[in-house]
């Protein structure tokens, strides 16, 4: 499966990522949200920075994925804490997923910058920030130069 994931370009995780600083992406929410369950060894995440400029600019491999179960705000925040050298979190990005009842962290390998290119959102009525898209060619736009 391939997901199309968005980035923290503030918290410049796409450069950590790049540079192999960073090998861990988190997502969480109160529920079960995207891409808790969703995501799984083996699939591929395709990287956009949130900026709204939307284009992928890398790519990388899922090696690992940690769905928390019911987290209390304390078993969040050492979650987070515990894993925090492969996430390298900012301090505001530390508030905003400490605390979450759900949590998944995936662990990623081969991280490659990419041809920057669009996708074709359309299909993904609510937008977030992490679209299972199944496979990348589906919503790949051609760049028109």
């Amino acid at each position: 499966m391939d997901h199309v994931v968005y980035l923290d370009a503030a918290a410049k995780e796409l450069d950590l990522l790049l540079s192999r600083q960073k090998t861990m992406i988190i997502r969480g929410a109160t529920g079960r949200k995207l891409p808790y369950g969703r995501v799984a060894q083996g699939d591929v995440l395709y990287f956009i920075n949130n900026n709204a400029e939307g284009l992928v600019r890398a790519w990388a491999r899922v090696t690992n994925v940690l769905n928390s179960e019911k987290l209390s705000a304390d078993e969040s925040a050492a979650l987070v804490a515990r894993h925090q050298q492969r996430l390298r979190l900012t301090g505001k990005q530390t508030a905003h997923w400490a605390g979450k009842r759900y949590l998944v962290l995936i662990e990623v390998v081969d991280v490659a910058a990419l041809e920057p290119f669009p996708i074709d959102k359309s299909a993904f009525g609510n937008m977030d920030d992490w679209l299972a898209v199944g496979q990348i060619e589906k919503v790949r736009l051609q760049r028109s130069e």
